[in-house]
């Protein structure tokens, strides 16, 4: 009943994690197994973003259930995605109007704006977006919203029931690597976009290639904005056939490669740093 075979594996690292989790909760923490754990929840923020753009199965019940699965690990209802990244951030792809616009705080791209981006588009996401968004599916679409509303009923109860069994493996097992999965999927959003030009038809992201195989394609991201409900299997194909068009210093091998240079190195070497091509941009056509 999945819509593409390919979603073998997300349901697989959905088990997985939920292997995980059970196994620590049980026998305890291992160093280790809970490095694998937290990167695995990582994985789950890039899959919640491929189930909402493409639901992974044909029938209705089993979506909602795979929606509650997704959002106990993400530590976020995932309705949220919707009002902030398929009809804004898709939308407006990092120019004026999308709340997760990397460069509404700070030009700049050093390590103190890529650590506080996180919480401050958060912010912004929430008031500009999550919130007008459910204020206007209560009066227009009821049962949608009730829907959504189990995710956060679900979410809360988890949590909620964990903390009540022991606080302490609450803390490490279920809240941090919600947290880290949450933060780092919009660290993701920040590299792909910070000093790209958003008006640019092919040069408006950063892709990154040693990431697809653990997290499922999401460095294509050029083609993801072309094509927002191509199968996350079917993106490189597509990549392949568009690269030649975009920038190359914006196709990194490397994520950590990429982080090691520009926030670190970058410190010491300033050449290392981006080069910002939308003030590139704006200094050449004024806009």
């Amino acid at each position: 009943m999945l819509k593409y075979k390919a979603d073998v594996k997300s349901i697989l690292y959905l088990i997985i994690i939920s292997a995980m989790f059970a196994w620590q909760w049980n026998y305890g923490f291992n160093v280790w197994l809970y490095i694998v754990y937290l990167h695995f929840a990582v994985a789950i923020s890039v899959i919640t973003h491929n189930h909402n753009h493409l639901n992974m199965w044909e029938n209705k019940t089993l979506n909602v259930l795979t929606d509650w699965w997704l959002t106990v690990f993400y530590g976020i209802p995932i309705f949220c995605w919707i009002p902030t990244h398929n009809r804004n951030h898709h939308r407006y792809n990092n120019k004026p109007g999308d709340h997760t616009a990397v460069y509404r705080n700070s030009e700049e791209n050093h390590l103190f704006t890529l650590v506080s981006y996180p919480s401050k588009s958060s912010v912004y996401q929430i008031k500009e977006g999550i919130m007008p968004f459910m204020r206007k599916l209560k009066q227009d679409d009821t049962k949608t919203f009730w829907e959504y509303i189990t995710q956060i009923v679900v979410l809360v109860s988890w949590i909620a029931f964990w903390l009540i069994i022991d606080w302490k493996k609450a803390l490490l097992f279920v809240i941090i690597p919600q947290q880290v999965s949450g933060y780092m999927v919009m660290i993701f959003n920040y590299v792909q976009h910070i000093h790209a030009d958003e008006e640019s038809k092919w040069n408006h992201s950063r892709n990154f290639m040693g990431v697809n195989f653990f997290l499922f394609n999401n460095g294509y991201h050029t083609v993801h904005h072309e094509k927002a409900n191509l199968h996350w299997s079917e993106t490189p194909k597509m990549h392949e056939e568009i690269k030649h068009l975009i920038d190359p210093k914006l196709i990194e091998k490397s994520f950590y490669g990429y982080i090691f240079r520009v926030y670190v190195l970058g410190l010491i070497f300033p050449k290392l740093k981006t080069h910002n091509m939308r003030l590139e941009r704006i200094s050449v056509t004024g806009k």
